[in-house]
């Protein structure tokens, strides 16, 4: 600490003709003890030379500058660990001191500024925004994002996933969005764009590839570990985090998705320029958009297009959730087209379902009239051994059957209500009640059990109860007591 002309002939006149002590006249000027001292020994501002003083840790310190010349980022704690193992009996604090003044200082990274042309290049990356409520559970949500490099413009939507078939379609919404797009795509080294990669040898995706080729694109990759590269969308991400998406709850994809191209088109757009101060992004834009490709006059479909094989239930699946098709395809190989909205069946061109597909997670999409034919078939299927029984019993019922066929009746059912008839009347009365029906060419099963209760009248028969007993009540037989023993106990005349 150095002071003024002034202070030090103070000290020097309160120090000899004040007499007061260095710690007073410090004290009382406001400075530092050694300057004082410093001053009255005449040596106005040099600072004292003190002899080092030995150190504990002199004899490691060349260890530890060796150590750091070799690993400049290892931690003071480990260090000091080491030098205890060979001997060292100081503190941490001593290490950890020595350590902050001889480490290496880190190099500081110079970036070249690299300014894009308007309609070069667009950069592209994703961000996760938050969780999405869905049936079956949640689902992760994430934020696509494509920024013009040159004007900064946006592209932004909600996605549930990170596959290449999401991408396309995001892509495709984009450059309908611009109204064109820029000469060059540039991507993180994400599953969904590259397969694989060994240093500059690198394999995209077949169907980005394609996709791209046909909008006259160049898809490019980042350097691994490089977020520079593209780093106004890696700042765009954090903007929408930051500004947009904290503290906000998204209950829909498709209102989530409108509040944000407002807040794109409202806030992002009138900010300032990062590059041309001057102008906002909006009007840089508007020169940026008339050096975009212009669109091919046939965009690719963007819709998933994969064979399907139809289960037991008649149903596909897509992810993990499965949507049903018509009962008779059980077994067979279907075409699945799907985009984010609809999901579509083929049977070569014809379509045979369509669904609305379900962002939810292991859920099961049913057509009520697909269910309606499956389970006429499976109670048909149902009956057939009930069905098979009563024509042992009583042969002539296959005409019976046959009519009901021939009308289009359900003939599971018609088998059920039949088998109760049997239970109730007996196969006796009920084959004579089938024949009376075969003569009159009847086929309703009402007049069936007609027939059966005009049966049991000409045989004087009593009439019969259908009684349904709980589970817990045994059914068993009972045998009529004679009543007569009763008088007889009683004394009377039998």
């Amino acid at each position: 600490m150095t002071v003024s002309r002034e202070v030090e002939a103070e000290i020097q006149r309160l120090s000899h003709a004040e007499g007061w002590p260095p710690g007073t006249i410090a004290k009382e000027l406001s400075v530092h003890h050694e300057v004082v001292e410093r001053v009255l020994d005449g040596e106005h501002g040099a600072p004292t030379e003190r002899p080092p003083r030995a150190s504990a840790l002199d004899p490691y310190k060349a260890l530890i500058l060796q150590t750091l010349e070799e690993h400049p980022r290892l931690r003071a704690k480990r260090l000091y660990h080491m030098i205890r193992k060979r001997g060292f009996e100081g503190s941490s604090r001593t290490v950890r001191r020595y350590v902050a003044r001889v480490r290496p200082k880190a190099r500081v990274e110079a970036y070249l500024v690299c300014e894009r042309l308007p309609g070069e290049q667009g950069q592209i990356d994703w961000g996760k925004v938050g969780m999405l409520a869905v049936p079956g559970g949640v689902r992760v949500l994430w934020v696509f994002l494509m920024t013009l490099a040159y004007s900064r413009y946006r592209y932004a939507e909600l996605v549930l996933d990170l596959g290449v078939e999401t991408l396309r379609r995001s892509l495709h919404r984009a450059v309908l969005f611009f109204g064109g797009t820029p000469r060059e795509w540039l991507f993180d080294n994400t599953k969904a764009v590259v397969i694989e990669r060994f240093g500059d040898a690198k394999r995209l995706q077949r169907d980005l590839l394609d996709f791209a080729a046909a909008m006259h694109v160049m898809p490019r990759l980042c350097r691994p570990r490089t977020p520079t590269d593209k780093g106004g969308v890696e700042r765009g991400i954090r903007d929408l985090k930051e500004a947009h998406f904290a503290a906000r709850t998204i209950v829909s994809i498709e209102r989530g998705n409108q509040e944000l191209l407002e807040f794109i088109e409202e806030v992002v757009c009138e900010r300032r320029h990062p590059t041309r101060p001057t102008r906002t992004v909006r009007e840089v834009w508007e020169d940026e958009r008339t050096r975009l490709l212009p669109l091919p006059a046939h965009i690719p479909c963007t819709d998933l297009i994969t064979p399907v094989s139809v289960d037991k239930t008649a149903s596909v699946r897509l992810a993990t959730n499965r949507y049903s098709v018509p009962s008779r395809y059980a077994g067979g190989t279907l075409t699945l087209v799907a985009d984010d909205a609809v999901v579509r069946i083929l049977d070569g061109d014809v379509e045979v379902a369509r669904h609305a597909r379900s962002l939810g997670r292991h859920q099961r999409i049913d057509d009520l009239e697909h269910r309606r034919e499956l389970l006429e078939e499976r109670r048909a299927a149902n009956a057939a051994p009930v069905r098979s029984h009563l024509l042992l019993e009583i042969p002539e019922l296959h005409v019976i059957f046959e009519r009901w066929v021939e009308r289009g009746r359900n003939v599971g059912a018609m088998t059920a209500r039949t088998r109760k008839l049997r239970d109730l009347y007996g196969s006796d009365l009920l084959r004579q009640a089938v024949l009376e029906m075969c003569a009159g060419d009847l086929h309703d099963v009402g007049a069936l059990a007609l027939l059966c209760e005009q049966a049991r009248r000409r045989a004087n028969l009593p009439v019969p109860l259908a009684l349904s007993l709980p589970p817990h009540v045994v059914d068993v037989d009972v045998i009529s007591h004679d009543l007569a023993s009763y008088d007889r106990k009683k004394g009377g005349t039998p």
